[in-house]
């Protein structure tokens, strides 16, 4: 049994690697996984030591009656706080609130990272509108060095003080989608 963070939902699995959905080819694992480390997502990865999840009670945040992701310590600019974990799919998924793109292939494949009911403490990171002026993190689709494809969350340019929320830009596109299913 993998110990949960604090204030970890009852309802969603915490995982602490990516699970691949089905819908997720082998050569499409492979190419996620890179060729130095085809068992990149059986890395566990531990409860994060520089964020906790709190329950947000302010009502002036958009988010409030929810959860927030925050900073235990003061975290650096540029600093690498935490890998965004969930199932791996490449089927639609229009209605999670919780997907990530990994990947868009030439010919049209798209990889997602859904944690809408498994995942890590990335899930809980909110978007900055309503909160503060500007994200004081983002997300980053990168390569490790091992060759795998990771989608991180960074810090921005400046830093993060200890007890502060993490946040991000989730983008026009995700909010687009939000206002046209209303």
């Amino acid at each position: 049994m993998n110990p949960k963070p604090s204030h970890w939902p009852p309802h969603l699995q915490y995982i602490q690697t990516s699970l691949y959905h089905s819908s997720v080819s082998i050569d499409t694992q492979l190419q996620i996984q890179g060729p130095e480390n085809p068992s990149f997502f059986s890395r566990r990865y531990n409860i994060n030591r520089r964020v906790v999840i709190r329950p947000i009670s302010s009502p002036s945040h958009p988010a409030c009656g929810q959860y927030g992701l925050f900073a235990v310590k003061k975290i650096p600019p540029k600093t690498h706080i935490i890998d965004y974990i969930g199932e791996i799919h490449c089927d639609d998924r229009p209605d999670s609130d919780y997907d990530l793109s990994l990947y868009r292939s030439q010919d049209g494949l798209h990889v997602g990272i859904d944690s809408s009911t498994m995942g890590n403490e990335a899930r809980f990171i909110n978007d900055y509108r309503g909160v503060k002026p500007k994200p004081n993190a983002v997300f980053s689709d990168i390569r490790a060095d091992s060759g795998a494809m990771r989608m991180s969350i960074w810090s921005s340019g400046g830093e993060i003080k200890k007890g502060e929320e993490i946040l991000v830009s989730y983008g026009k596109a995700w909010w687009h989608a939000r206002n046209n299913l209303q």
